[in-house]
């Protein structure tokens, strides 16, 4: 069995993903019995500033920071939950020093497998306005909608403003529906919540589409990889490559 590393980039997503992760075990062996976990979290709040400015390859640094840390620690490979950070994994750098999971090749791989055509992306503004699930969706033939500016800039605010924090309030769940309704009304078949904290507000009970929960699918993938069910990643940041 392989060691996990959970390359942590928020405090509430981190948390839900090794929960999801330790879970999915029991879910599929009705022991409390999985591989080895490590979590290495340097908090975000450092890194938002170069976020703000666009410093990718900042940000970048600091995360191989935590994956030199979870190498020493053991972990064959890492997957990271925030897929914000996903912007600056992928930039050109030196190879990180394990391989990891790519969360939107994931979540795409998942949508074929659900017969999407056309699915809604929300997540931080750095994600909705950025390039990865865009690309990763159109490699499989899957078109993306994203919410209208105003509706993006709402759905960022809490985000930042309550889910990094803990916060759920019925408001700001009731906010998210309403421009998910309207990405329905727009002809989507399914929302991807690709911000980790999403799926703490939005459950698939509330939701007007199907959801593709981005925290639980990596945390689903990782313990294939822990087991042997699914091959060893090979990706080490940089530009995505499908050469898994």
């Amino acid at each position: 069995m392989n060691h996990f590393g959970i390359l942590a980039h928020s405090t509430e997503g981190a948390a839900l993903s090794f929960l999801a992760y330790c879970q999915e075990a029991y879910r599929r062996t009705g022991r409390h019995e999985h591989p080895g976990v490590t979590l290495d979290y340097i908090a975000f709040g450092y890194s938002m500033a170069a976020w703000d400015s666009g410093d990718h390859d900042s940000v970048r640094a600091t995360l191989a920071v935590s994956v030199d840390r979870l190498a020493r620690a053991g972990a064959a490979f890492f997957a990271c939950p925030d897929n914000t950070a996903h912007l600056a994994l992928e930039r050109p750098g030196p190879d990180l020093a394990l391989p990891g999971l790519h969360i939107a090749e994931v979540v795409a791989d998942q949508a074929v497998r659900d017969g999407r055509t056309r699915v809604a992306v929300l997540g931080t503004r750095y994600t909705m306005d950025g390039p990865i699930y865009p690309r990763a969706f159109a490699a499989r033939g899957i078109a993306t909608e994203l919410p209208d500016p105003d509706d993006r800039e709402v759905i960022n605010r809490i985000i930042f403003d309550e889910l990094v924090s803990g916060v759920f309030t019925d408001a700001s769940r009731q906010e998210y529906v309403r421009v998910i309704s309207q990405l329905a009304d727009r002809g989507c078949d399914a929302v991807a919540l690709v911000c980790t904290e999403i799926p703490l507000l939005v459950t698939p009970e509330v939701s007007p589409l199907p959801t593709l929960d981005s925290t639980r699918l990596i945390a689903s993938a990782a313990y294939e990889v822990a087991v042997g069910e699914r091959p060893m990643p090979s990706w080490r940041g940089g530009p995505y490559q499908d050469s898994d």
